[in-house]
C-alpha cells in the first residue's frame, strides 16, 4: 500500500541536492536540506524550504555523520531522506538506520546494498545468477604472498582492486612481478584510507576496454526494467568526466543483450528502486559485469533527455510503494545525450583541485542544453568536497549534432577565479577518434598530454588574471559599501530562515 511523503530531506550538497530539491517542488513535497558550515549560503539551502545545519565543514563531521542526518529529519519533520550520492548513499547501516528510524529511505534496501556494494561479494553474487564477470580472485586476498599466487597461475597483468568503495580509489596495475608488493601494500592502504576497509582483490586487466553502464528502475512488486545504456569509457584516473546515450559501439543485438543482463543481475539480489549495472566490454565484443551502483548516478541527466522520465521522481514514487507506471516495451528513447562534467581542477597540474572564488560564472544555454549546477557567481570552491561545478549536458537529434553542440556550450560557459578542465574537454569532443566512436578508457593515456593545452594559453592566463583582479576588486568594494549601509536583505532574510533550526 501506497504511504505519500509529505517532508524529504535530502543527505546531501551541491548540484544533487538541488536536483531532488526542484522535483519535490514539482511533486508538492516540502524539502527539507542540510548544511554544514561551509554550504551556509549555498544554493541548495536557499533552495529548500527548510534547512538545518549539520557540523563543521569537513565531511567526516557533517555530511558522513547518519546521527546529525536523522537528528536534521526529526527536528525539520521529514518522513524520508533521500540520500543524493557520494557520502552516505551507499551505506547499507545507514539505510538501516533511517528505516529503524520509522523514515522512508529513497533508495534499495539494505539486503541489496550489502549485497551489490562489496566488490568481492557481488562477483560471486553474479556468478551465481550467470551473469559473466571478469575473471579474478575468488574473494578478497589478505597478503601480498596471495596475490603472488594468483598472478602465478593466472598470469599479468592484472588489477588490484578494493573491494569497497570505487572511484579508482585502491586500484593498482601491475604488470611485472617486482611491481606486485608494493602495489598491494599501498592499494590496500588507500582502500583502509578512503573506506576503512583494506581488503583487495585482483581482476584481470582487459586491454583497452569499453566502460559502458545499463541504468535499471525497480519497484517494490517485482517489477525491474532498464532505461537503456550510458557510454563512460573517457575517464582520467579511473573516474568519469564524459558520459554519452547510446553508446555509439553497440549494435541493437548486444545492447538487448547487455540490457536484459542487467535486469537479470537486479532481479538477482531483490533490488528496488534506482540503479546502475556497469559493464565492461573488451575488443572482442564480450561484456564483463564490472560492479552495481546502488544509487542515483551523476550521469544520470543524459538518461532523462533520452527518454524523458524524471528518475528522481520515479525514486520517489517506488519508495512510497507504488508501481512502475510503464511496462519496458512501454519506454521510448529519442536522440543523443552527451554529459561533461565541469570540474574545478589543474589539468596541466595532475588534475588537483583548484580552489578559491568563482569571481564570474556564465553558464552556456541555448537549444538542447541543460546544466545541472549546485554553486553560483561568488561561491567558495573548498578543499573538503568534489570538485566538480556543474554538469553540462547536450541533447540532439543523432550523435554528430549532439557533439557540435556540446563543442558549442562547452566554448561559450566562462568561469574565472579558479582553473577548470574545460580545455580538456574541448580537447576531448574536438578530437577525431571521439567523433568517430573509436576510443576505450584508455582514450586520454593514449592520445592527451597536458602540453596539448598549454599552447598559445599565455595570453588568455594573462587575461583572466587581470580580469579576477579586477572583479576581487569590486566584489571587496561592494562588500566595504555594504558593510557602511547596515549590510542587506540577503544577511537579513537569512538570520530568519533558519531561525530555530540550527
Amino acid at each position: 500500500m501506497s504511504k505519500r511523503i509529505g517532508t524529504l530531506l535530502i543527505a546531501n550538497r551541491g548540484e544533487i541536492a538541488l536536483r531532488v530539491i526542484r522535483t519535490c517542488r514539482e511533486l508538492g513535497i516540502r524539502s527539507v536540506a542540510v548544511f554544514s558550515d561551509a554550504d551556509r549560503f549555498a544554493p541548495h539551502v536557499r533552495a529548500a524550504d527548510a534547512a538545518v545545519h549539520i557540523g563543521p565543514a569537513q565531511s567526516s563531521l557533517s555530511y558522513l555523520r547518519a546521527e546529525a542526518i536523522l537528528a536534521a529529519a526529526r527536528t525539520s519533520g521529514a518522513d524520508a531522506i533521500h540520500p543524493g550520492y557520494g557520502f552516505l548513499s551507499e551505506n547499507h547501516e545507514f539505510a538501516e538506520a533511517v528505516g529503524k528510524a520509522g523514515l522512508v529511505f529513497v533508495g534499495p534496501p539494505p539486503s541489496a546494498m550489502i549485497t551489490m556494494g562489496d566488490k568481492t561479494r557481488a562477483r560471486e553474487a553474479m556468478m551465481r545468477a550467470g551473469v559473466p564477470v571478469v575473471p579474478g580472485s575468488n574473494g578478497p586476498l589478505h597478503s601480498a604472498d596471495d596475490a603472488l599466487t594468483f598472478v602465478k597461475e593466472h598470469g599479468l597483468p592484472v588489477l588490484i582492486k578494493a573491494a569497497a568503495g570505487g572511484g579508482g580509489k585502491g586500484m593498482r596495475l601491475v604488470s611485472t612481478i617486482e611491481e606486485l608488493p608494493a602495489a598491494f601494500e599501498t592499494a590496500a592502504s588507500e582502500a583502509k584510507a578512503s573506506f576503512g576497509d583494506a581488503r583487495v582483490y585482483l581482476e584481470r586487466y582487459l586491454d583497452s576496454p569499453r566502460h559502458i553502464e545499463i541504468q535499471i528502475l525497480a519497484d517494490q512488486h517485482g517489477s525491474v526494467v532498464h532505461l537503456g545504456e550510458r557510454e563512460c569509457s573517457i575517464q582520467r584516473r579511473h573516474q568519469k568526466i564524459l558520459e554519452e546515450s547510446p553508446s555509439p559501439i553497440l549494435e541493437p543485438r548486444d545492447r538487448e543483450e547487455m540490457a536484459r543482463t542487467a535486469v537479470r543481475a537486479a532481479q538477482s539480489c531483490g533490488y528496488v528502486n534506482a540503479g546502475t549495472i556497469e559493464f565492461l566490454r573488451d575488443r572482442k565484443g564480450k561484456f564483463y559485469f564490472l560492479e552495481m551502483n546502488t544509487r542515483l548516478q551523476v550521469e544520470h541527466p543524459i538518461t532523462e533527455l533520452r527518454t524523458g522520465l524524471d528518475l528522481v521522481a520515479l525514486q520517489i514514487r517506488v519508495a512510497e510503494g507504488a508501481r512502475l507506471p510503464f511496462k519496458q516495451d512501454e519506454i521510448r528513447w529519442s536522440g543523443h545525450a552527451i554529459e561533461c562534467r565541469i570540474c574545478a581542477e589543474d589539468v596541466e597540474n595532475g588534475y588537483v583541485p583548484s580552489t578559491g572564488r568563482l569571481l564570474h560564472l556564465r553558464p552556456s544555454s541555448g537549444p538542447g542544453i541543460r546544466e545541472d549546477r549546485g554553486v553560483e557567481e561568488g561561491s567558495e570552491i573548498p578543499v573538503y568536497y568534489d570538485s566538480m561545478i556543474a554538469k553540462l549536458c547536450a541533447w540532439a537529434p543523432d550523435r554528430a549534432t549532439a557533439i557540435r553542440r556540446m563543442a558549442r556550450a562547452l566554448r561559450e560557459y566562462e568561469v574565472l577565479g579558479v582553473r577548470t578542465n574545460i580545455p580538456l574537454l574541448q580537447y576531448v569532443v574536438g578530437h577525431p577518434k571521439f567523433q568517430k566512436g573509436e576510443f576505450s578508457t584508455h582514450f586520454l593515456q593514449d592520445h592527451f598530454s597536458p602540453s596539448a593545452l598549454a599552447k598559445g594559453s599565455s595570453d588568455f592566463r594573462e587575461a583572466a588574471a587581470m580580469a579576477c583582479a579586477l572583479l576581487e576588486h569590486a566584489t571587496v568594494t561592494n562588500a566595504h559599501s555594504a558593510g557602511r549601509n547596515g549590510g542587506t536583505q540577503w544577511h537579513s532574510w537569512k538570520s530568519r530562515r533558519f531561525e530555530g533550526l540550527h
